[in-house]
């Protein structure tokens, strides 16, 4: 019985961590990867009109990173967020969503964008990295609809994901192998 009732718990955090950190670390290496090794010139390129460009697939990751973090309670970076302030349950995520129309037309270049690409991924590395069973389980708000921290985690990762198959396809397109396949 001791057995059944050991087997019966539910997975302790440090679990559901560890594996959402492996996969998220995976993800962002080949995501990092392919952004160094795609030229810069072809930043601009994009497959066609009114589709984001390969530098806007990557800024998009960066800002929605920013931006899902802020609805978990995390301050975006005051470098690129300098007015951002802080309400009771976290930061004005309205304002970070209004600083992100500006940042997707203003932040420029391959190494502004990788800069920009690599803190989004370290900042929810770093940030998941720190809460607790009880602080994942803590309620969040997702554009109006109720959900956990845990599950703006799950979007974060969702979305990294999403953005990092069509980056892959992008590549392929305009000849770049990525690195890890070849």
């Amino acid at each position: 019985m001791v057995t059944a009732a050991v087997s019966a718990r539910p997975q302790e955090a440090g679990g559901f961590k560890t594996e959402y950190l492996n996969e998220l670390s995976g993800t962002s290496e080949h995501l990092l990867q392919l952004a160094e090794a795609m030229p810069a010139d072809k930043y601009g390129w994009r497959p066609g009109t009114g589709v984001r460009s390969t530098g806007e697939v990557y800024i998009h990751i960066a800002l929605g990173n920013f931006l899902l973090l802020g609805m978990t309670g995390v301050k975006p970076p005051a470098e690129y967020y300098p007015d951002v302030k802080m309400k009771a349950d976290g930061p004005d995520v309205e304002a970070i969503n209004q600083r992100d129309v500006v940042l997707a037309k203003t932040v420029q270049g391959k190494e502004q964008v990788q800069r920009l690409l690599k803190m989004s991924l370290d900042a929810v590395r770093e940030h998941f990295s720190t809460l607790s069973a009880a602080d994942l389980d803590k309620p969040a708000d997702f554009f109006g609809k109720k959900t956990t921290v845990r599950g703006i985690y799950l979007r974060i990762l969702a979305h990294v994901n999403e953005h990092y198959g069509q980056s892959i396809a992008y590549a392929r397109m305009n000849g770049i192998v990525p690195p890890w396949s070849k």
